[in-house]
């Protein structure tokens, strides 16, 4: 293919475009670059596919499915199946779950091998402009530069004994299932783990420094996801904060929180957050602009405060989501190297969180309605799923839907109950379209399904004028 970089604008450059991070973000930036034309170099220290193929969202979603099957085997019986006593086995599922992991990671370097794309599996750092240094010394000349490097845990700092826990990096090769584990956050991961833990057996203690879950998502499924916890037999300890942890004689781990509680555990898994991966990476030497919390900072074409260096993805702390950074990575490459300028739009993204039972959310909050819109509409049901009817489970299902009332318009779907993350893909469309509640109302529902509650869903929850300001 003909370069979209004229011969002229070529220099002496080793490569035209040369990315430091091979996950999501660059690897998308790397191939459409590379398809573009251009040469390009990828440099990555760990492994290629980044966290959430190798130690974030596929690793965490296989262990989902494996802790939602002891549901199933106790749904199994009020169906009419005998099923005895399942049981199982931690080492074999670390065990499927690496293979796959390999295979995944195989296809990122083959799908880059495929573009052109040089691969440097070293570490790599920004030397100077348009300079980039390898671990093993050699330099580089790079037109462009792109950081895509990510995220990584955050660790608490000041906490006695806090070399006994284990961030969100290890907790997928953990040698054994632990039978008691205390998971501290309240945010995505810690929830996830959360749910995962309990029901593949282990004794779960969720211990978070707000006296709600999930900042940010609605009031209404926080506090149903909360309640549904407390039934899967998760210990809830909201407003508290570890002051300490110890080794204790028996080799558990005794965990001390500032409200004065103490208890025991056999692992803790710390899960408060992540940060961007910026550190050692010389940003400094070119004087790239980070933010408070060591983010690059970036304007809506990725352009950091360095001519030739550019950043996508977790780094920038725009929204740290995987498709966000792939399609981040897609229109930095299209713009600069292919001569079709565009910028991913960061408006109505969905969102899952893959805790038992899952959310899955769009648009507005009712609180962020009430406090953006004149009038705010609530539609909202909770209803228990028709395969709990047999099953006996008390598994629900809790919708809510935030339209304008104004113009009807659809903006937002907040979802918790099975299959909530595949059901707000589809609505997520529906709000970037424009859709109404109208045409909710007027389309066909499909029965029997849960999804057709949206359709169905024709009373009022509440109306909310906001004052005049």
């Amino acid at each position: 293919m003909t370069s979209a970089i004229p011969a002229a604008d070529r220099g002496d450059f080793d490569f035209d475009l040369f990315v430091i991070g091979a996950g999501s973000g660059g690897v998308r930036a790397a191939r459409i670059a590379a398809g573009h034309g251009a040469r390009v170099g990828i440099a990555e220290a760990f492994r290629f596919g980044g966290t959430c193929v190798i130690r974030g969202c596929v690793p965490k979603k296989l262990l989902v499915y494996a802790s939602r099957f002891a549901d199933d085997f106790a749904a199994a019986e009020g169906f009419g199946w005998s099923v005895p006593k399942p049981a199982f086995d931690w080492s074999r599922l670390i065990a499927a779950k690496d293979k796959e992991i390999a295979r995944l990671e195989g296809l990122y370097r083959e799908n880059l091998a495929r573009s052109s794309a040089t691969i440097f599996p070293l570490r790599a750092k920004i030397a100077g402009p348009h300079c980039v240094e390898l671990a093993d010394g050699r330099r580089l000349r790079c037109r462009d530069i792109l950081i895509a490097t990510g995220g990584e845990p955050t660790m608490p700092t000041g906490i006695p004994g806090l070399e006994l826990a284990i961030s969100s990096n290890e907790v997928f090769d953990l040698p054994a299932l632990p039978g008691r584990i205390a998971i501290v956050g309240g945010g995505y991961i810690a929830v996830e783990f959360a749910g995962i833990f309990a029901g593949l057996g282990s004794q779960v203690s969720l211990i978070y420094r707000r006296p709600a879950l999930l900042r940010g998502f609605d009031d209404d499924v926080v506090a149903e996801l909360s309640r549904a916890c407390v039934e899967r037999g998760i210990m809830l300890r909201p407003s508290a904060n570890v002051e300490r942890l110890d080794k204790r004689d028996t080799g558990a781990i005794g965990v001390t929180l500032d409200n004065g509680d103490t208890f025991e555990a056999d692992q803790v898994l710390v899960a408060t957050g992540r940060a961007p991966a910026t550190a050692g990476l010389g940003l400094d030497t070119v004087g790239v602009a980070l933010d408070s919390s060591g983010g690059i900072l970036v304007d809506d074409r990725s352009r950091t405060s360095v001519a030739g260096i550019f950043a996508v993805g977790d780094v920038t702390r725009r929204l740290s989501l995987t498709p966000v950074a792939i399609r981040q990575g897609h229109a930095f490459a299209d713009s600069l190297y292919g001569a079709r300028p565009w910028q991913a739009d960061l408006t109505q993204v969905p969102t899952a969180v893959f805790s038992t039972p899952e959310i899955g959310t769009v648009g507005l909050t009712e609180a962020e309605a009430r406090e953006t819109l004149a009038i705010t509409d609530i539609y909202k049901t909770s209803f228990r799923t028709l395969k709990a009817t047999l099953s006996g489970s008390g598994e629900r299902m809790l919708m809510k839907l935030v339209v304008d009332g104004q113009t009807d318009r659809l903006v937002g779907a907040h979802l918790l109950g099975p299959d909530a993350g595949e059901m707000v893909q589809i609505l997520a469309t529906l709000l970037r379209t424009g859709a109404t509640k109208a045409d909710l109302d007027n389309t066909m529902p499909l029965h029997p399904s849960s999804a057709e509650e949206l359709m169905t869903l024709r009373t009022r929850s509440a109306r909310h004028s906001r004052p005049a300001r």
